[in-house]
């Protein structure tokens, strides 16, 4: 409850602020974001089956954030923006998640209302 209650206030203060972003730290950002909430999604459904460690979270997020920065960074490089094609696999991901999730939840349901049946 207390991560939730974190991130609410997060969220707020975030909106509340009107901080301006260069444009230039637009794509790291985003990719950023996107990490963050594949992180979060993907622990929260490897909490819900028991299988949560903070060592797998961090890392994973570490890890994927930085093979999402150095992604486009080299599409900087190259001169081809590479920050599309980071957003769409974490979109993906973050989707697959939200699927995960959105099943567990359906089948813990379940099985309550089958218990108070019987």
């Amino acid at each position: 409850m207390l991560p939730l209650l974190g991130l609410i206030i997060g969220l707020v203060i975030g909106l509340m602020l009107d901080l301006p972003i260069p444009e230039a730290w637009a794509a790291y950002i985003t990719v950023t974001i996107l990490v963050a909430l594949d992180s979060l999604l993907g622990g929260l459904e490897a909490s819900l089956r028991d299988n949560f460690r903070n060592s797998t979270l961090f890392l994973g997020f570490l890890l994927n954030l930085g093979a999402g920065l150095v992604l486009i960074a080299l599409g900087l490089q190259l001169n081809y923006d590479l920050s599309i094609i980071v957003a769409v696999v974490f979109g993906i991901r973050i989707f697959k998640n939200l699927a995960l999730l959105r099943r567990h939840i359906i089948k813990s349901v379940v099985r309550r209302r089958n218990r108070q049946k019987y």
